[in-house]
């Protein structure tokens, strides 16, 4: 991936479709055309509760809040 543009431009250009088709892609299409990511995941439900588990919140103390 280009850092400079944060664009795959070889995996945009495999695509292999007319300019028009392309343009008319959702993003959902364009990525289920591309495959998967292969960097991050997204925060789901688990790993949010995990690190909700690893750091929780201070409590504060009566009245305050």
């Amino acid at each position: 991936m280009s850092a400079a543009s944060g664009l795959d431009w070889p995996a945009l250009l495999r695509v292999g479709l007319p300019p028009d088709q392309f343009w008319a892609l959702t993003p959902a299409e364009l990525q289920l055309m591309l495959g998967p990511k292969s960097g991050p995941t997204p925060l789901l439900s688990d790993g949010l509760a995990a690190l909700m588990a690893a750091y929780p919140d201070e409590t504060k103390g009566a009245g305050d809040g």
